[in-house]
């Protein structure tokens, strides 16, 4: 029998216009002055205010902090925990994209415990509780809202990972309506970023488990039958329900079977030439899928179906050849640079890009194939 571990939220609520009836969730656990953790792109376009509107009708008292941007700073995070002691707040809710709900699991476990930013760096270092905590997604890719990890920006190029059961949420809130507005180029490159945390989940060198197992491929079959609809017909509420859903399910799997290389190797992208994290996961994806192809054909076998949408004939090599073909293909009809050089990546940086990539061991350990220096070099050129 095989030994596991797996944890989640306590409590998922998937439903259109569930973001409107926050109260419900905040009556629960007990919250009635809630600080509320977004972004002001969101709060510029007119999303959040239907939100706060529906807690103050109800008679919470809401603390807005819409200060997060992408990739967000330790300052920010020290601004929001500022904000949330000075006000006395009870609990915590995000609504907004990957950063808002990192920043949110952070503040709620500053302000529920005893320890500093610093202390919480690193894997298991939580030692204290939280306040309440509620994430609702506003994209439909990290995930964020059922993993137990937040990555904070630590330095120009660096970031560091809070990693603790404790991070997970209260509740995790699906609602479709939140995503119908978003943009086809993030909706492209945030559905990507799920589909590579299904496939590396599935692929997953030391925890991968049949729980995860069975969400990556369920998540699979949600997101690669529904990006495209989401990307160009955005107002599609079925295709942008599935592509949440399938965000979520992969979320699930990779919280519990940790990522790899296309991660590891995505991350110096965005360090060094900001490249937005799902974009970055897209353009090594091919060549890393290729690399890995020696050690995990047949689990890429089992995943072809699933991507291309028909029984793929063949042996685990042509299988695995017709899902790198066909998310090629997808890269492509959601209108995605294909190449590092299509995105502006300097061929003589591709060595130093290498070099980080190798200190991302922590991922790298989870790949199926071991990548050294050369590997990653040779990865990143093919990738060109």
């Amino acid at each position: 029998m095989q030994s596991f571990v797996f944890n989640t939220a306590a409590r998922i609520v998937s439903a259109c216009g569930s973001a409107l009836q926050l109260t419900d969730q905040c009556a629960q656990l007990g919250v009635k002055r809630p600080l509320l953790v977004t972004d002001p792109q969101l709060v510029s376009i007119g999303l959040i205010e239907p939100v706060v509107a529906a807690l103050r009708a109800s008679g919470l008292d809401v603390v807005m902090f819409d200060q997060v941007r992408e990739d967000p700073p330790e300052s920010t995070v020290l601004e929001a925990e500022l904000l949330g002691r000075t006000e006395q707040i009870d609990g915590v809710i995000a609504v907004g994209g990957g950063s808002s709900m990192d920043v949110a699991k952070v503040v709620a476990v500053l302000l529920g415990g005893g320890q500093s930013l610093a202390e919480l760096y690193g894997v298991d270092q939580v030692s204290g509780g939280r306040l309440p905590l509620i994430l609702v997604p506003t994209t439909a890719g990290t995930g964020s809202e059922v993993t137990p990890v937040a990555v904070i920006t630590t330095g120009e190029t660096t970031k560091a990972g809070v990693s603790s059961a404790i991070l997970l949420p209260d509740v995790a809130v699906l609602d479709a309506d939140l995503t119908l507005g978003l943009p086809p180029a993030i909706t492209a490159m945030t559905g990507v970023d799920a589909m590579v945390h299904a496939i590396e989940a599935y692929t997953s060198q030391h925890k991968k488990n049949p729980l995860s197992d069975n969400l990556a491929r369920q998540a699979l079959h949600l997101l690669a039958r529904s990006i495209r609809a989401a990307v160009h017909e955005g107002g599609n509420r079925e295709a942008r329900a599935n592509m949440l859903l399938g965000a979520m399910l992969a979320g699930q799997a990779f919280a519990n079977a940790p990522v790899a290389a296309v991660h590891a190797l995505a991350y110096p992208l965005g360090g060094h030439y900001h490249i937005p994290h799902g974009l970055s996961n897209s353009l090594v994806l091919p060549s890393v899928l290729e690399f890995n192809a020696l050690n995990a054909s047949e689990l890429y076998a089992e995943l072809a179906d699933i991507v291309v949408g028909e029984v793929v004939p063949g042996s685990s090599e042509a299988k695995t050849a017709a899902l790198i073909a066909s998310l090629r293909q997808l890269i492509d009809d959601v209108n995605l640079p294909a190449t590092l050089s299509e995105a502006k990546v300097k061929k003589s940086d591709l060595e130093m890009l290498a070099q980080d990539a190798m200190l991302q061991q922590r991922l790298l350990i989870n790949n199926p194939r071991d990548v050294s220096y050369e590997d990653a070099l040779s990865i990143y050129t093919a990738a060109y």
